[in-house]
């Protein structure tokens, strides 16, 4: 932290500043010492905390549903076995209901997205300040710990989205097919291509920057919610900070699953033909 009694100010600055390394004009290769910094590193620099925590729960994801492939039982399933197959099947259901095409993709897509989100958003559960601390004491001079409140990770999941979008509209409908796709709707007429272009090119833009910025908006303004109750006094912490964190549970399972339920709406689209 800056100084030993931080302003509300500092204070917030400081919860809401990455972990930035990139190649800065004066100092070269170096981790930003603020928000300024960072901007003056440009497209290039990285949040090395984004990165860091989005891998290590990606990780949690894999080990947990290896261990429960490598541990499964028949008969009535309990304990973690059973909280993971209601995933299992909770996935299984978004397909059911929202992808009519054929793809051996979709059921991991869905539960990865669903599981790996939903897990990145759990770490808005843990203490505002003690991660953060953590990393002071180890010389870290900044740490966020929750990579959806991160715009750069969100949008980065949004474009992956995307680029299998237009992946598998090429591959099922062929270049010509999905030019013609673009070119021919909404209005079937030759005359109205240059207006069906730029509308179907705006929303085929919009869905991925949509999907990430939406969840992006969630994950902020709780983590903002969050820094500020912590500003209170200690018996106004509790006070505010159990209820907020009970009613976050629904908010990060939900978007979670909107996130999920939307990549695959999209996908669906590739697999038909209009």
């Amino acid at each position: 932290m800056a100084g030993d009694a931080p302003s509300s100010t500092e204070y917030i600055t400081h919860h809401l500043q990455n972990l930035t390394f990139g190649l800065h004009p004066d100092n070269g290769w170096s981790f930003a010492h603020g928000a300024e910094e960072a901007r003056e590193m440009g497209f290039w620099a990285i949040n090395v905390d984004t990165m860091g925590w989005s891998i290590a729960t990606g990780l949690l994801f894999l080990w947990l549903f290896r261990y429960l492939a490598k541990t499964v039982t028949t008969g009535v399933p309990t304990g973690l076995q059973n909280a993971l197959e209601m995933v299992f099947e909770f996935s299984n259901d978004i397909i059911r209901t929202s992808f009519n095409g054929k793809s051996k993709l979709i059921g991991p897509l869905a539960l990865t997205l669903f599981c790996w989100i939903f897990f990145m958003n759990s770490l808005k559960w843990l203490p505002i300040d003690l991660f953060p601390q953590i990393a002071h004491k180890l010389g870290i001079e900044y740490m966020r710990i929750v990579p959806t409140s991160d715009p750069n990770a969100t949008l980065g999941m949004g474009f992956g989205v995307f680029l299998l979008i237009i992946f598998y509209s090429i591959r099922n409908k062929g270049f010509g097919g999905f030019s013609k796709e673009l070119a021919f709707n909404p209005f079937n007429h030759w005359s109205l291509v240059p207006f069906n272009l730029v509308l179907e090119l705006i929303v085929l833009i919009v869905k991925p920057i949509s999907l990430g910025l939406r969840l992006f908006g969630n994950m902020f303004a709780g983590e903002v919610i969050f820094i500020m109750i912590s500003l209170l006094p200690f018996w106004a912490i509790w006070v505010l900070d159990v209820p907020w964190a009970i009613f976050h549970i629904l908010v990060i399972a939900l978007q979670a699953f909107i996130f999920a339920v939307l990549s695959v709406v999209y996908m669906s689209a590739a697999f038909e033909e209009h």
